[in-house]
């Protein structure tokens, strides 16, 4: 498949390590695209659920997919969210093209952009609230699993898919009043400084809207999520788009690797053997290499 090229594409909430994430789907993205700039806009990584018992390779495949495209010259700028929030002691780190940082204002062909992921609104994400907020992430994790199994028996029944998550949260009132919340105040805050644009994440909610108040106008974007949505943001000729994945639009191409890997021990039962077979002097100099590699 021939790569899309696209200015700036902005993800959010992968939330790797868990079972809702949609990691094949989004390595099938990311092998369609060359952007200038990845936005990497929070809890790409699920810190708080994170086990090393569930990682699978399509996980990993998305690292290694948005290693890649570092390596081709796509500029990475991984924004910390709540989940990966492990990372922000070392924020604003920079190597190569790949820079970590807690929040992003960039001028986009003239027009200046705020981009952070967004917990920054939300109280359950601290204090004691907190943990209630990672209770329930791992509730959320279990109905995303019934979910798939109701999608496989009406798949096979013919009938259309549903999300639960989408129904729970429309059914609440008072989570339809929080996002509506979330989007104005980041809206407001965003008019203060005199932005032109204002992109989230957090709150799994594609949306592109135009916020006006007495104090000026704004258009606030939210990138969505790649656990219910599937969705991105992708900016090219002078626009910003909300990208639906479709897929009927993809051949899988995530590749399924050996998972029986070697004997960690193997090499090191090697390169003991070797010394033995050396001199005093040669072994000495031998370990001095293995301890101290050239860079």
């Amino acid at each position: 498949m021939e790569r899309r090229s696209v200015e700036v594409v902005v993800i959010s909430d992968v939330h790797l390590g868990t079972f809702g994430c949609h990691a094949k789907e989004l390595v099938n993205y990311l092998k369609s695209i060359s952007p200038q700039i990845l936005i990497l806009n929070g809890d790409i990584i699920d810190g708080w659920q994170f086990s090393k018992r569930y990682f699978p390779t399509s996980h990993m495949q998305v690292i290694k997919e948005i290693m890649n495209l570092a390596s081709k010259g796509t500029r990475v700028i991984y924004i910390t969210g709540n989940h990966d929030e492990m990372l922000r002691r070392y924020s604003d780190i920079q190597f190569g093209n790949f820079q970590l940082t807690d929040k992003v204002v960039m001028e986009i062909n003239g027009k200046m952009t705020w981009i952070f992921h967004g917990d920054v609104f939300d109280a359950t994400t601290k204090g004691g609230a907190k943990i209630i907020a990672k209770l329930g992430g791992h509730g959320y994790d279990l109905l995303i699993l019934i979910n798939r199994f109701i999608n496989w028996w009406l798949k096979l029944l013919g009938r259309e898919k549903m999300s639960l998550s989408k129904k729970v949260k429309n059914a609440v009132k008072e989570a339809v009043a929080f996002i509506n919340n979330f989007e104005q105040t980041a809206a407001e805050l965003a008019i203060e400084k005199h932005y032109d644009y204002v992109i989230c994440g957090h709150i799994h909610q594609p949306q592109k809207k135009v916020v006006e108040t007495k104090d000026g106008k704004v258009t606030y974007l939210n990138s969505g999520d790649w656990i219910e949505n599937l969705t991105a943001l992708e900016y090219c000729h002078n626009e910003w788009t909300i990208y639906q994945y479709n897929a009927e639009s993809f051949i899988s191409t995530v590749q399924e690797y050996e998972k029986k890997l070697p004997r960690v021990d193997v090499v090191t039962n090697e390169v003991f053997m070797q010394l033995n077979t050396l001199s005093m002097p040669q072994a000495a100099a031998f370990s001095t290499i293995i301890k101290n590699p050239l860079p």
